[in-house]
Parts: C-alpha cells; sequence; structure tokens
C-alpha cells in the first residue's frame, strides 16, 4: 500500500511539473510568439540573402518607406528620405537594431496567435508614426552633421519625426563604413539610444527645483562678472551678464547664477529633481529601450556641483528622455509617452487594435510647470528670437555643451509648442556643433516651420 503511495504522489508531482510546463510555455508562446515566428530560422520569411522578404513599412500618411517584391526589399525612392529614415527602418543587414525591419519583424511577418506565420509571404503592413517628409526635412537641416532631431505630441505620444545621422543609404551602404570616421556611429539610434552631455538644456530641471526650493527667488539677485569661484572650481560663463534676477539669468544661461543655486540647493535636493524629471529612466519605445541618463552626485565638491548644475562635469541625458521631460512641462506636469508603430494592416486587410496612450508619472508639478513653461517662452523672446518661429507660441531652452578641450561644444536646442492645434515637444541635438540657439535653434526652426505650417 504504501509502495502504491509513493508511486502516486511521484505520480501527482510530475504531472503538477507538467502543468507547470505548459503554463510556461504558454505565457512565453503569447509574450514571445511573435518573435518565434520571425527568427531566422524561419526561412520561408526571409530571401537567400538573410533579408526579411515579407511586409511592408509605411509613414503615418501611407508612404511606402521599404516593401518586398519578388523576394527582394526595395527602399523609398529618394536617397535622402532612406537616409532620413533608416533608423526608425532598418537596413538590410540587420545593423541598425531599432529599425523596423529588425524590432518590429513579428508585426511585419503578418504572425498571430491562431495561424503564427503560416502563409505570412505577404506579411502586413505596418504603418510608423513618422512622418518622411519631417524626417526629409530635419536630415536635410543637420547637413551632414551628427546629432538628432526628434518631435512628438506630447498628448498622445506618436513621434513625428526621429532622425539620427550620420547616417547612410541602405541601398548602397558604403564600403569604407566601418573605417570612416565619417560614418562614425552610423549604426547607433542617437535619439534612442545614446546618452551626452546636456550643457544648459539641464537648467531647466535645475530651474524647477529653485521654484520650489527657495521661497525668496524672485527677491534675489545675482551679479555675473564672467566667472565665479567655488571650492576649488572657477565657474566660467558665456558672458558678463551684471546683476540680474532669476528670469534674466535663465534667459541669460548664466552659468554663475545658476552654479551658485545649484550649490544652495544641495546635491541631494538635484538628484530628486533630476529623478522626478525622468533623465534617469529608461522609456519603453515600443519595445525599444532608450539609454538612462546618468548623473554623479555623491561625494562631490562644491565645485564639480555648480558645475552638474548647468549641464556639465559627469551630466548625462538621452534625448528621448529630454523631449519627455519637455513634453511634461508643456502638460502641465505629465506627457504621453512616445511610440512608433501606428497600427499594423493584415494582409486580409484587417487592423490592429487602437493603439492605447501611456501617460507618464509626475515628471514636474503643476504649478511649477506652468512658471518653468513662462519663463522658456520668455527665454525666446528676450534671447532666441520669436520671428524665427512664425504661428508658434514656442517655449524653449538652449544649450552649448562642453565635451572637451580642442573640442567643439555640442549645440542643444529642446522646448514645446502651446500651440492647441500642435502640441509637439522636441529635441535638436549637433554633435560638436558649436551654439545652441544659432546651430540646433536653426535645425528645430526648420523643421518646426515644416511640422506647423507645412512650408
Amino acid at each position: 500500500m504504501k509502495k502504491i503511495e509513493r508511486r502516486a504522489v511521484v505520480c501527482a508531482i510530475l504531472a503538477l511539473l507538467l502543468a507547470a510546463g505548459l503554463c510556461v510555455f504558454l505565457v512565453k508562446y503569447l509574450l514571445d510568439g511573435g518573435s518565434w515566428a520571425s527568427s531566422a530560422f524561419n526561412r520561408h520569411l526571409y530571401n537567400s540573402d538573410g533579408v526579411l522578404a515579407s511586409g511592408t513599412v509605411l509613414d503615418r500618411d501611407g508612404d511606402v518607406l521599404s516593401s518586398a517584391e519578388d523576394g527582394r526589399r526595395t527602399y523609398y525612392d529618394n536617397e535622402t528620405v532612406r537616409k532620413a529614415t533608416l533608423h526608425a527602418v532598418g537596413d538590410l543587414q540587420g545593423n541598425i537594431g531599432t529599425g523596423a525591419l529588425n524590432a518590429f519583424a513579428d508585426k511585419l511577418t503578418g504572425y498571430n496567435l491562431l495561424n503564427g506565420a503560416f502563409g505570412a509571404e505577404r506579411g502586413s503592413d505596418l504603418y510608423l508614426t513618422i512622418d518622411a517628409r519631417y524626417n526629409y526635412e530635419a536630415y536635410q537641416a543637420l547637413n551632414g552633421r551628427a546629432g538628432t532631431v526628434a518631435v512628438y505630441n506630447y498628448k498622445t505620444g506618436e513621434i513625428l519625426c526621429m532622425v539620427s545621422a550620420p547616417s547612410y543609404d541602405p541601398l548602397h551602404v558604403p564600403a569604407d563604413i566601418e573605417t570612416n570616421d565619417r560614418y562614425k556611429g552610423a549604426y547607433l539610434n542617437r535619439f534612442l539610444s545614446s546618452t551626452f552631455t546636456p550643457g544648459s538644456v539641464y537648467k531647466t530641471v535645475t530651474l524647477a527645483a529653485a521654484l520650489e526650493e527657495l521661497p525668496d527667488l524672485f527677491d534675489r539677485t545675482w551679479t555675473c562678472a564672467g566667472s565665479v569661484q567655488i571650492g576649488g572650481e572657477t565657474v566660467v560663463c558665456s558672458g558678463t551678464h551684471g546683476e540680474q534676477h532669476i528670469g534674466d539669468a535663465f534667459a541669460n544661461s548664466c552659468n554663475v547664477a545658476f552654479a551658485q543655486i545649484a550649490v544652495e540647493l544641495g546635491a541631494d535636493t538635484l538628484q530628486k529633481y533630476t529623478e522626478n524629471a525622468g533623465l534617469t529612466d529608461s522609456y519603453s519605445v515600443d519595445g525599444l529601450p532608450t539609454a538612462r541618463g546618468s548623473f554623479a552626485w555623491t561625494d562631490i565638491t562644491d565645485g564639480e556641483l555648480g558645475w552638474a548644475g548647468v549641464g556639465q562635469g559627469q551630466d548625462l541625458v538621452n534625448p528621448c528622455a529630454l523631449m519627455v521631460y519637455m513634453g511634461a512641462v508643456a502638460n502641465g506636469g505629465r506627457a504621453a509617452k512616445p511610440y512608433l508603430i501606428e497600427k499594423t494592416v493584415s494582409a486580409l486587410g484587417l487592423p490592429s487594435l487602437p493603439h492605447i496612450t501611456g501617460k507618464t508619472g509626475t515628471l514636474v508639478s503643476k504649478s511649477t510647470a506652468e512658471k518653468l513653461a513662462d519663463m522658456m517662452a520668455a527665454n525666446v523672446e528676450k534671447t532666441y528670437g520669436a520671428k524665427r518661429f512664425p504661428n508658434m507660441d514656442i517655449c524653449a531652452k538652449s544649450g552649448t555643451a562642453e565635451v572637451g578641450e580642442g573640442q567643439t561644444p555640442h549645440a542643444w536646442f529642446a522646448g514645446f509648442l502651446r500651440n492647441e492645434d500642435a502640441p509637439y515637444a522636441f529635441v535638436v541635438l549637433v554633435e560638436n556643433g558649436g551654439g545652441g540657439s544659432s546651430v540646433a535653434g536653426t535645425v528645430a526652426g526648420r523643421v518646426l516651420d515644416v511640422v506647423v505650417n507645412g512650408y
């Protein structure tokens, strides 16, 4: 009898293990089935060169960016558009990890839970949220310089423009792409996958902290004589601004004032506001993780803290995270999470379910966001020039980030529009571009003009 009981227990355990394994498999099938189906092992979905031979990638207006014809993958007929959309569409060799041909292959194959990838040679139509024309204008505006340009709707989350440079023509890959410095980092999507020294665009975070933590902020003045000694560090400013209140110090992007404010706030406070702003988080853009920003707040001197407060030192931010923060400031403290896939349409003409917009947490309080937005709008009026941005209620901050002795600074321009019919946040980075307002601001103006005015 005891032997029978032991055998029954063993059988019960084996049955439980089998059921548990089946549950694990079913969960993995539900979560990862699309990736299994689109794997390169499924040879009927790939041509002899190992290139995905099913599915069509289109922009938000229905312009075909890449399609498969007779087993051969083709691209848009304009070379500049191909370069401008490369990091969103992908290449034939699979080197662009963020490209739809690689990252969203499961959606292009027409895979579904019922039929798997059976009969998926035609694949599905995958509509991206980007507009090919906006990408074209952004790539042209960069004019051969490395960097990134992005625009998104902070209410819906749609990424309308996402350009990373350097880029190349996926139909004619340069023979020297691996050795020519002109193409250094061409496989990398700088918007999603990189971090950079932010320079003065980070002052938006320092200012947000000051607005909440320094009750007499608007009653005080700071005197800029071109530099200030903090501990063992000399914090140098871009100009000599004299006596100024906080609004002028922000519009002047005064390092002297903001370094002193950073030290008064303290490292713990700046760390809290930086983390609350989402600048150390990783966002998931349809499953594509963004790089995390990084900051050094512990065991630093007051001088190093002063430099950190103006966006220098060891500060590093991801352009996508910065753009989302801009969207949160525009939207009362919370913004829509960005996404790239507008919809898919199967070979039978069946569309995917509508996208459900997710929201960030509170990145900045509503009252602080309103004050910060007004001060960023004043930047445009006082410093950047509102005429450069016709028909736009624009709020912005420039940045000129020092990146090493003998190197030209990175140029930044980030902000948002408060137009009811154009709720867009944007970020522009031109690597080693020079002045933030003059260089990155000009790129932003050209792209936003097309987005808002259609010119």
